[in-house]
């Protein structure tokens, strides 16, 4: 299970370190790809292979579902840890998710997500938390 919030910094390089607890459970060669509010999703292997399993299922032919399906699918990609233990993430996916500098990775139970540390100061800065909890009442949570 992925729990937990990491604050830390990319590189000059623009690499960073996955925090070891998540490591653990994502093992090497994880996917990472573009996420919802302006963050990345980092799956393990298996966990993406579960998605996709659940995305093929989508009829080729509904056309609203395949515009998210393409975004995801097309976004996505294994990473590859230097010597070093740190990950490179390519150009596109850091300018999705704005990441320059300070950067937040979250565990929300099934992925890891990377956040620009403002982006993600400002998403959390909307409500507080009792406002967001509510919200699971919907789930029977």
């Amino acid at each position: 299970m992925l729990i937990g919030t990491y604050r830390h910094q990319l590189d000059a390089k623009a690499r960073f370190r996955m925090p070891g607890k998540f490591k653990e459970e994502l093992e090497s060669g994880f996917i990472v790809a573009k996420g919802t509010n302006g963050c990345l999703y980092a799956f393990s292997k298996s966990s993406f292979e579960e998605l996709y399993k659940k995305l093929a299922d989508v009829p080729m032919f509904d056309i609203e579902a395949q515009k998210p399906i393409r975004a995801l699918l097309a976004s996505a990609f294994e990473t590859e840890e230097d010597a070093q233990g740190r990950i490179l993430l390519p150009k596109e996916l850091r300018a999705y998710a704005k990441l320059e500098k300070d950067i937040v990775t979250i565990g929300v139970g099934n992925r890891v997500e990377i956040w620009a540390e403002e982006t993600y100061n400002e998403y959390n800065d909307d409500g507080g938390f009792d406002s967001a909890a509510s919200e699971l009442s919907k789930y029977g949570v």
